[in-house]
């Protein structure tokens, strides 16, 4: 089982995605329920109101840019809207998860086939953001690092890796989120770590990882 009470590694990827998200503007909600609304409208509404900003962070921790986690987040809830009446009370958050992982990995790749869209995300929130520049730079480089980093795993590690440690979920709710025995969540968590830690310390033998401590 995972020490959910760990140390300087959680705290150091929370600091990490803390810079990933620092200059990201909060997504604006706005999704009115008509008067006369059906049961359905009124349970989408409700849906996105919950868990829209849940659901557009996984996107983007799950590797999309900040425009793609905008549209991706509208794929999951028109998804959503389509099979309405197969998700399950108390499991939306699970169904919404699920969705998210199968549009963030479709729209991933995607964009390997169109690498020349790679860059342009940064560059339009950075526009956006009242740091000053030397600051700007800093949550530029952060962010860039630990997504390439985050890149680098198998979707089947990344999902439980982000869950954790950076939405602060327990392993219970991600296995139930995932649908998956909790020894399986544990066990790759574990391997996301350990390949987390390895890169990091790939990029600090390198001198080009922010606040590396000599």
């Amino acid at each position: 089982m995972i020490d959910e009470g760990a140390s300087g590694h959680a705290k150091g990827v929370q600091d990490l995605a803390a810079l990933l998200l620092a200059s990201e503007p909060r997504v604006p909600i706005r999704f009115l329920t008509p008067a006369r609304a059906s049961s359905g409208e009124q349970r989408l509404a409700s849906l996105m109101h919950e868990h829209f900003d849940f659901v557009w962070r996984s996107l983007r921790r799950l590797g999309l840019s900040a425009a793609d986690a905008d549209d991706g987040a509208q794929e999951v809830f028109m998804v959503a809207s389509r099979k309405l009446d197969a998700i399950e009370p108390e499991r939306e958050r699970a169904f919404l998860f699920g969705s998210a992982l199968k549009i963030a990995s479709t729209r991933r790749r995607s964009l390997r086939r169109r690498p020349e869209l790679g860059g342009v995300e940064v560059e339009e929130r950075e526009e956006q953001s009242s740091p000053g520049p030397e600051r700007l730079a800093e949550l530029s480089r952060a962010r860039q690092q630990l997504q390439s980093l985050l890149d680098e795993m198998e979707l089947e590690l990344k999902a439980p890796f982000v869950l954790f440690e950076l939405e602060e979920q327990t392993v219970p709710q991600i296995a139930d989120l995932l649908g998956l025995p909790i020894g399986t969540v544990s066990s790759r968590l574990r391997s996301a770590r350990q390949q987390f830690q390895a890169a990091v310390r790939r990029l600090q033998a390198r001198d080009e990882f922010p606040g590396k401590t000599r």
